[in-house]
């Protein structure tokens, strides 16, 4: 079996011969020495040979091989070592025609989304577009070490459920055997009833499915949703805190491992000390102060989200804001209402460089305040026994949220669509690849 170096590790080897695994990421001839550019996950490393060492056939972009020799110090080549190549073994060359340049930066970044997304596999070689779901990876990550630590257990809930978690709207249908179900679009009620059942503390990483007709910037039919729920909370700024806390650490641990990645994308990550909190309606009346913005009723326009950032960023020096106390039309039945204004909730949403990342709030924990919310909103409450018999049982103050993963990617990369950020997003008009 051959023994395989990785990129990254060669300048451990120095004088030494090994044998590196990978893509041809670009061939340049000098004379009588080619110059050969291998890719592999951990890097880019510079190969050179003659012509009687490698068929020319075989030296296409996107081919894979072995290439085995000498590891040698050239201060020219990246990371400082090359590889003086004396055999090399071809497993797999392409077959058709590259349908999109892996290697040609300039020539990348004017591709159409819809050819980087139709070309998937393609584009996710190439090495700026690679390093998005590496980042995405320690995100997931950093949600669950943190939580963790938080005292949080994880748990996985049903994806194909009997009823809709927000009033039966935006979801997908699924032929169960002789029953009608459909795909969640949260896992809402099971992470309360696991509050209930005594784990006080959960979250979930996992897919939710909305069949949202948006074909926007923002939207994705199915998307990967961090959630956590908690128990015994005085309100939901116990809530906010915890997602602070996460904020917190999932900014300085990107900053650490990731500082090459953000420089790439151009992108800078402060960590805030601190992220400001103000009720929808004061964030209303800024809006129509500071920019001359109107809005019917007490929710934020695309625009408004924005505009809204724009002044946090001016105003307390941070990205990143909660908003607070949405109206209760504009929340799930479940939703803690203010006691102080009923009309409005114990809610809040997250805004991080003018957009809405996390939706969260308190929950209604009062079996019989639940049942009346639902009648309230001409549900019938018999439909979902399942669910709220679990707080005829007892069940303590709690709230929770969830994160959209590809949006918070997005925004944290400065990237234009939240397609970007889905491996292999899925929205109105896309289901393949």
């Amino acid at each position: 079996m051959i023994e395989r170096v990785f990129i990254r590790d060669l300048k451990n080897h120095i004088g030494r011969d090994v044998t590196l695994g990978g893509w041809i990421h670009s061939v340049r001839k000098q004379g009588r020495i080619v110059f050969i550019l291998l890719r592999d996950r951990t890097g880019i490393a510079q190969i050179i040979t003659e012509p009687g060492v490698v068929r020319e056939q075989d030296l296409r972009n996107e081919t894979v091989i072995y290439a085995t020799g000498t590891v040698i110090e050239d201060e020219r080549a990246e990371g400082g070592v090359e590889l003086s190549m004396s055999r090399v073994e071809v497993l797999s060359a392409p077959r058709k025609k590259l349908p999109i340049l892996v290697n040609d930066r300039a020539v990348f970044q004017k591709l159409e989304l819809e050819t980087v997304l139709n070309n998937r596999v393609l584009s996710l070689r190439n090495p700026k577009r690679n390093l998005i779901f590496k980042l995405q990876a320690d995100i997931i990550d950093a949600f669950r070490t943190y939580l963790r630590g938080e005292g949080f257990t994880e748990v996985t809930t049903p994806k194909i459920i009997a009823t809709g978690t927000e009033g039966g709207t935006q979801l997908f249908t699924v032929d169960y055997f002789d029953k009608l179900a459909y795909l969640a679009q949260s896992p809402q009620f099971y992470k309360q009833m696991l509050v209930g059942s005594g784990y006080e503390r959960v979250f979930e990483i996992g897919h939710v499915y909305r069949a949202e007709a948006h074909n926007t910037s923002r939207h994705l039919n199915e998307y990967v949703s961090l959630d956590y729920e908690m128990g015994f909370i005085e309100n939901e700024h116990d809530v906010m805190d915890v997602e602070e806390g996460f904020i917190i650490h999932l900014f300085e641990r990107l900053n650490s491992e990731h500082a090459s990645a953000l420089d790439i994308f151009e992108q800078t990550l402060p960590v805030p000390s601190k992220i400001p909190r103000i009720p929808i309606r004061e964030a209303c009346v800024i809006l129509e102060k500071e920019f001359t913005k109107r809005l019917k009723g007490y929710d934020l326009d695309p625009e408004g989200e924005k505009l809204i950032c724009e002044w946090a960023k001016k105003n307390h020096d941070t990205e990143l804001l909660f908003l607070t106390e949405y109206p209760l039309s504009k929340r799930p039945v479940y939703t803690m209402p203010l006691e102080s204004n009923p009309e409005f909730t114990r809610s809040f949403d997250l805004l991080f460089r003018g957009l809405e990342i996390t939706t969260g709030g308190q929950r209604i924990h009062d079996y019989q305040m639940l049942i009346d919310a639902f009648e309230a909103r001409g549900l019938d409450h018999g439909d979902f026994d399942y669910y709220i018999d679990t707080f005829a049982y007892g069940m303590p103050p709690h709230g929770g949220l969830a994160i959209g993963l590809e949006r918070i990617t997005a925004q944290i990369l400065g990237l234009v669509n939240v397609r970007e950020a889905s491996i292999f997003p899925r929205d109105r008009g896309r289901i393949i690849p």
